[in-house]
Parts: C-alpha cells; structure tokens; sequence
C-alpha cells in the first residue's frame, strides 16, 4: 500500500470513500509481491496494481462491489486451465487479495497507517485478515519503538491481560526488522498455533522501510546515467567527489544529494552516523587510487550490500594487491564486484549504469544473470 498511500491521503482529504484491494499472500510465479495494492474510489478512479495486469479488472470490480456493500472480502485468483476466460494469473501463479472499505468517515488506526507509509521513519502496517468479529480488519501501526492503535476485544476482556496483542506486535515488529511483508497466525490468547486449527487468528503485516542507499563515488559522465537508473528503481542516490568543479547540483539533477568531499572522508561520516545498511549499494567510479583504495578498505568492512569498482582488469588486479597491503583479507575482497556490472558488451555511460544496475538487482533477488529463454524453472522467485 505504500506506492499508494499519497493518492489515499488526497482521496481522505477530499472525502472520498474508497476500496483498498492488497496482495497478502502468494505462491508460485506470481508477478507482484505482498503489499502491492489497487485501490478504487467511489468516483470509479483506480490506482495502484495487484498483478501486473491479468486479473486487475477483477479486482476493479471487486472493490466496487466492497463499496457498495461495505464489507471486506477475500479472494483468491490463479490459473484456470477450465475456463480461459476466466480472471486468472496467466503467468500460472496464485495470489490471495484482501479487499477492505474505507468510508469518508475519520478511521484513526488507518489514517495513522497512512500518515506512517508515506512517511521516512520505518513502519510496519498490522492488520488482522481473519478473524471473528470484532477482529476482523482491526489496524495497527507499529514502528520499531511504539506502536499505535488496538485490537478491539470483547465485553469483559482486559487487553492489559490479552497476550494477542503483545504478540502481535513484536511479530510486527520482527517482520519490520528484517524489512519483510508476511502472514503468521496466533491463537486468541496470543500462543502459536496451527492457523487452520479454526481458532487462529491471521495477521497480515506490511513492512516499510525507508528507501535504500545509493553512493556514487566519482563526478563523472558515468555517474550521472547511474543516478537516473538508481533514481528509478528507487535509490537515494548520493554523488560523492573531492573536486567542487565537477561535484555540482546542476551536472547530475538526478541525484537526491551531491557531496563535495574526499570519498573516505564522507563513507566514515556516515559510517559513524549508521545510515548504512544492508540494503546500501556503493560503487566507485574515480579509478584513481589515491581515492579508490583508502575508499574501498572501508568499504569493504562495512555491512553494505554491494561494493562495485570500475575499471579494466589490470587496474582490478593492483587494486586488490594494494587491499592486501591495507590489512584486508580474502572473505573481504570476495565482496567486491569488479569490474563494476554485468557483461553487456556495454559502450556508453548509460549503457554501462543498466550493466550496473542490472548487477545489483541479480545480487538482490538471486537472479543467475542468464537469458530467461534458455532456462526451464520459474521466472519469478
């Protein structure tokens, strides 16, 4: 629901009711994730997506008819070999759709989760997707330190003693730490259990974490066709370089930030400040030891989730003989990637930023960089 979450806060302020219809579970090659999210207003306007395009009429209609009767509504598409013209996921996956109403009425648990995804700080969105009434939908908004909103229970119940929720939120929690979106079932009194036992209770938690880190070592052509790729597949993107002449706003306007400084003087600032994480990305561009090596022997002991440097084959070779002299160590040295990217027979700069990128999201995802063509397993992991 994040990709949506402003349009929803302009329908909000507007006034406008509108059905929300979420990814909340998937199997095999299913083309969207947990999360993703279509929703309709009481004008017909629809934003957002669910599948990529093979069942959204479906789901249009769905939400629809969510509006118009006001209940939530659960539903599963998947292939259908019986009826072809039936909404199905061609690319022969299952996806489980939650469709829930939002009446022009103030709803403060789910204007508190809108408030947060479209916010910088992380968040994870909890929501109960089954359950007997009152339970059923109740929205929690929890962040790594508190959390907002909770669990409607019965006539007579204390929840100061009702286990479910506590639970509930450290799951929530958990599953934000990690930065992942999932379903786990808890019984009422908030103990696992088996969640088709008949008593479970299933919460459908979405995570949001702020956007990952791109740091772009090198004021040069390179960098700015970098920029724009990161910048479109979602990276802030930071262009780092020790001569001002080159390190300005107005060569790369792509770029989220440009920094003027030596590049190891800025990685230790950030370094100290924890903005670094496994979701970062750093390539170096400079090929000038002088900056490159006390650069990447920092680099490379940090926790950041790809290290690529350019240069030929010969310059990564004395590269990594001077990393030695430096103290670094084989496991170390393992993690850099160079020559930066994938071998596309790349020429121009922006050809070389799609090799980069392209190397980055193999790293991510698990992708064996190979033709889809020439393989026979699923196209979606």
């Amino acid at each position: 629901m994040h990709d949506i979450a402003e349009q929803l806060r302009a329908w909000r302020a507007a006034g406008q009711g509108f059905a929300v219809a979420t990814v909340v579970a998937v199997s095999g090659s299913a083309p969207r994730p947990p999360g993703a999210a279509l929703a309709v207003n009481t004008e017909g306007e629809a934003v957002g997506s669910v599948s990529g395009g093979c069942v959204e009429a479906a789901v249009y209609e769905l939400c629809l008819e969510v509006i118009r009767t006001g209940q939530p509504v659960r539903q599963r598409f998947g292939y259908s070999d019986e009826d072809a013209f039936a909404a199905a996921l061609t690319c022969g996956g299952v996806i489980d759709v939650l469709v829930r109403p939002v009446p022009p009425e103030e709803e403060p648990a789910f204007d508190a989760a809108l408030a947060a995804l479209t916010g910088d700080e992380p968040v994870a969105v909890l929501r109960v997707i089954e359950a007997p009434a009152p339970l059923l939908d109740a929205t929690l908004t929890v962040h790594p330190d508190r959390h907002f909103g909770a669990l409607p229970f019965g006539p007579g119940e204390d929840p100061r003693r009702h286990g479910l929720q506590r639970t509930a939120v450290a799951q929530a929690r958990a599953l934000l730490e990690a930065g992942r979106t999932g379903v786990f079932s808890l019984a009422p009194d908030g103990r696992s259990c088996d969640p088709h036992s008949g008593q479970a209770v299933t919460f459908f938690v979405e995570s949001h974490t702020p956007p990952p880190r791109m740091l772009v070592f090198g004021a040069i052509d390179f960098a700015g066709a970098l920029a724009r790729q990161g910048g479109f597949l979602g990276y802030r993107v930071t262009i780092c370089d020790a001569r001002p002449v080159f390190a300005t706003k107005a060569r790369f306007p792509h770029a989220d930030e440009v920094v003027v400084s030596w590049p190891h003087h800025y990685l230790d600032r950030e370094i100290a400040a924890g903005t670094l994480d496994g979701r970062t990305a750093i390539c170096v561009l400079t090929h000038d030891p002088k900056f490159d090596i006390p650069l990447l022997e920092r680099a490379l002991r940090t926790p950041v989730g790809y290290i690529g440097a350019m240069g030929s084959r010969r310059t990564h070779h004395d590269r990594l003989t001077r990393l030695r002299e430096a103290g670094l160590g084989q496991a170390e040295l393992g993690r850099l990637r160079s020559p930066i990217g994938l071998d596309l027979g790349a020429r121009t700069p922006e050809e070389t930023a799609v090799a980069i990128v392209a190397e980055i999201v193999a790293r991510n995802r698990g992708g064996d960089c190979l033709p889809l063509t020439d393989g026979d397993g699923p196209i979606h992991r």
